[in-house]
């Protein structure tokens, strides 16, 4: 009977061949010359690269298999699997970047004109800033605390619409600073979100919390000012304590919004600066396994490249 040989297919299971394999493997997802150094190396110093030894018809197959060549026999043909695997990685990410951007406004909505013409009682007292009127209904057993269709708080209509004697005199009579709305913004949210310092400043003055996570993507406030580059807010929120190192639902940080999220100007490079200076980890990856520096490389985003390799990063 004719020797029979086992290789591996592209469905990744073993097969009886006739004829040998062109090229040599193991489990490890590698595939290489059958001549490999490292691989004969690695069949001297033992059995167990032995059991994880895996045979291929050809390199197509290795390939469907979901095998990558070997950097050591095969650098030329390892250094183009790298380079479009980074290309695939970047796609990936652009495309998430493009939906991210996409949602961000419709994930913290505003009031609408027609909205706030509707608004009757603390909400429409609050839309306007009728600090007196807020005051009045509070003192007539108002609810400080009640919701509208989109689950605001008259708390969270002040905050958007920037009335800060409103939001005063609102958290004086009872409103809770820390509420979430429906999409799960609070006010420190809303005001890092529309870069209004004195908002957040006036916030953080009242008991609102910069560590609160909030948002659809599980993230905070210090991560959605860094995505759009509110640097000062950055700053005012680092120093406020909030979280440096949190990781959203996206798998990303602050530090990684500054960069995948940015477009590495001045605004989102001084909001990566100021993560970095307060301590931010450097090498915190994303889902992906890439680091910030891999993926300010990526984008092009040299200055931001240059500090995070100060940082440390790698």
């Amino acid at each position: 009977m004719a020797k029979q040989f086992r290789l591996i297919g592209s469905d990744r299971r073993e097969h009886l061949s006739d004829t040998p394999g062109q090229l040599g493997g193991n489990r490890d997802g590698l595939y290489g010359r059958l001549d490999c150094p490292a691989a004969l190396s690695a069949l001297r110093r033992g059995d167990t690269y032995r059991r994880k030894r895996v045979f291929f018809a050809d390199e197509a197959t290795a390939i469907k298999a979901g095998y990558r060549p070997c950097g050591r026999c095969m650098p030329g043909r390892y250094q183009a699997w790298k380079a479009a695997r980074g290309r695939a990685v970047l796609a990936a990410v652009c495309v998430l970047v493009a939906t991210i951007a996409a949602s961000v406004a419709m994930a913290q909505t505003p009031p609408s004109a027609d909205e706030v013409a509707r608004y009757t009682g603390l909400h429409a007292a609050a839309a306007k800033g009728d600090v007196a009127g807020v005051r009045a209904l509070l003192a007539g057993g108002a609810d400080a605390n009640v919701k509208d269709a989109h689950g605001r708080t008259p708390l969270h209509v002040a905050a958007h619409l920037s009335q800060q004697e409103a939001v005063r005199g609102l958290v004086g009579g009872g409103a809770d600073p820390r509420a979430l709305e429906s999409q799960r913004y609070d006010v420190v949210t809303i005001a890092a979100v529309k870069n209004d310092v004195s908002m957040l400043k006036l916030a953080l003055e009242l008991g609102a919390d910069p560590k609160a996570v909030t948002s659809p993507y599980d993230g905070t406030a210090l991560i959605a000012a860094a995505h759009l580059g509110h640097d000062e807010v950055v700053r005012m929120l680092i120093n406020a304590g909030a979280p440096l190192d949190h990781v959203n639902n996206l798998g990303w940080t602050a530090l990684i919004e500054a960069i995948v999220l940015g477009d590495g100007g001045a605004r989102h490079t001084a909001c990566l600066k100021a993560l970095l200076d307060a301590g931010a980890n450097p090498d915190l990856p994303d889902r992906q396994g890439q680091t910030p520096l891999v993926l300010a490389r990526g984008r092009g985003f040299t200055q931001m490249a240059a500090l995070l390799q100060a940082a440390g990063g790698r």
